[in-house]
């Protein structure tokens, strides 16, 4: 497995990412852990915070949940799937654990929603990978994973653009198999209702996407960047679906075209950090790039870039600050167990 670093694609997800989505995000935290700005320099406002206890992950989701960071699943360090579920608590800077996943998986599908995390597929095996449509739901109140209907069958993705609004988690684009010689993109978009437990199939993408951010602000979801059918193939594209209306149209596109970003919501801006497909010597194929796109004027902003460049994590806002979790420090495989904070 030692050689899936040196395959030259990304592994990562959006991831947010880049396939998860967050809920109930608390307002307060403690100064020790707020972001504040370390530097009067082109990277102020980051800073890193207290390491992921369990070690690097790569390829998982992020969502925050009673003002806590959870990271979920993943590639660790050993090269392996991991079903660990590791819990940030910004208060006090500390790491702890809740129960893991039934099954070790990568490029999850995962939301918070009224109070419960949701798990809509994701990818499996030893590589190559391939799409399951597993669905869990976890519940903070008894540390439990509980099996639901899976997804319906052929609608099996990962790397997702994710987004939830009301009782329903969305899932634009994604993977159904990834190995270095074929990755398969598909176009299929649909809505899961937490309460009644019923698929929608909703309109498809107007282009295939994978590891790709995805996020809701109003009453529209958002799909920014990501990449289709390959790791180099990366992508600038906003696509923003009214939720009223069930249409697509096309926005602002991104200022950096990016794949395996992380992206989160705070109030009306997306932030889309990091991403995989930089071409440019010496960036070990990674982007340091910070952007907020403000989902009001159509319009984009660049902001400090992040100390270290990351792809396949995900990003999530609890209060004033936005938190990245781990990620790859390489195009492939480089996991880290960085917790980097980014107060705009």
């Amino acid at each position: 497995m030692r050689s899936i670093t040196a395959l030259g694609f990304s592994l990562c997800f959006s991831l947010v990412t880049s396939g998860c989505i967050d809920g109930g995000s608390s307002a307060s935290e403690s100064n020790a852990a707020s972001g504040e700005d370390v530097s009067a320099g082109a990277r102020s406002g980051w800073r890193e915070l207290a390491p992921i206890a369990g070690g690097p992950r790569q390829e998982h989701c992020v969502v925050a949940l009673d003002g806590k960071v959870y990271v979920i699943a993943g590639v660790g360090g050993d090269f392996l799937n991991t079903g660990r579920v590791e819990v940030y608590d910004p208060r006090d800077d500390t790491w702890s654990e809740a129960a893991p996943l039934p099954v070790a998986l990568n490029h999850p599908n995962i939301a918070a929603v009224n109070g419960k995390i949701y798990l809509l597929g994701g990818m499996i095996g030893e590589f190559p990978w391939t799409a399951v449509g597993d669905v869990f739901e976890y519940d903070p109140d008894t540390d439990a994973w509980t099996a639901l209907d899976p997804m319906p069958e052929g609608t099996e993705r990962g790397s997702a653009a994710v987004g939830a609004s009301g009782t329903k988690i969305y899932l634009a684009g994604g993977l159904r198999s990834l190995s270095p010689r074929f990755q398969d993109t598909v176009l299929a978009f649909s809505s899961y209702d937490v309460v009644t437990g019923a698929w929608e199939a909703l309109p498809d993408l107007p282009e295939p996407r994978d590891h790709v951010g995805g996020a809701v602000v109003g009453s529209t979801f958002y799909v920014l960047g990501g990449r289709a059918n390959g790791q180099g193939n990366v992508k600038d594209t906003v696509f923003a679906y009214d939720l009223s209306a069930r249409a697509w149209s096309t926005r602002a596109p991104m200022p950096t075209a990016r794949g395996g970003v992380a992206a989160a919501v705070k109030g009306n801006k997306i932030y889309v950090i990091g991403g995989e497909g930089n071409e440019e010597p010496g960036s070990l194929g990674v982007f340091d790039d910070n952007e907020a796109y403000d989902a009001a004027r159509d319009t984009w902003q660049v902001l400090a870039p992040m100390p270290t460049p990351l792809h396949g994590t995900g990003a999530v806002a609890v209060g004033s600050t936005i938190y990245v979790p781990g990620g790859g420090t390489q195009q492939g495989f480089g996991p880290t167990d960085i917790m980097a904070a980014f107060k705009p």
